[in-house]
């Protein structure tokens, strides 16, 4: 993508860890369904748990914990609530958002069609650009990047996308909001 890191080699995500409520469920849909390798299995020492690591590209791995006592997610706070379009897509600060997926450009649309096929609902394809509202009603030139998400059977959001652009100095341009101007609803 573009500018080089002056004070770490980064190299990519070696792993990304979530947690799973049920880790034959999960193997099935990210190897069975998505066809990421299995690559590691760890048992945690003194029946904590499991920890199980899914080759998703570029040396770069997808990671899950499955622990025999973990808290039910509480959707808006520890993942969204649902998928874009559907809700807000806010939830709690640390918490993770949602797992993007980069997939080539020319099979996007294939990856859409084969991921309904295997009966995963997905949203829409979105054409993200820089309008007001973020989306444009079809693809053009200006369109940065094309996705599309669903959810694992835990209600994991994910994600397929593809840049269709090279970036350029004009692409960063908003200045970084701060804590102060947060609004928390009150009783959370």
């Amino acid at each position: 993508m573009g500018s080089a890191n002056s004070e770490f080699d980064f190299q990519g995500i070696h792993h990304l860890a979530l947690v799973c409520s049920d880790m034959a469920r999960t193997v099935e849909f990210y190897s069975g369904v998505l066809g990421m390798p299995l690559v590691k299995t760890i048992e945690l020492p003194g029946g904590r748990g499991q920890h199980f690591f899914f080759d998703c590209g570029g040396g770069d791995c997808l990671a899950f914990f499955w622990f025999p006592h973990a808290p039910d997610a509480v959707p808006g706070v520890s993942a969204p609530a649902g998928r874009p379009g559907e809700v807000d897509l806010a939830n709690a600060v640390g918490a993770m958002n949602h797992v993007s997926f980069t997939v080539p450009e020319p099979k996007f649309l294939e990856y859409y069609e084969k991921l309904q096929a295997k009966g995963i609902d997905c949203t829409p394809v979105i054409d993200h650009d820089d309008s007001p509202r973020g989306i444009a009603p079809s693809f053009h030139e200006g369109v940065f990047v094309r996705s599309f998400y669903f959810q694992d059977p835990d209600g994991a959001l994910l994600e397929f996308a593809c840049w269709t652009r090279t970036f350029g100095p004009g692409d960063v341009s908003h200045v970084p909001r701060t804590a102060a101007e947060r609004t928390v609803p009150v009783g959370l």
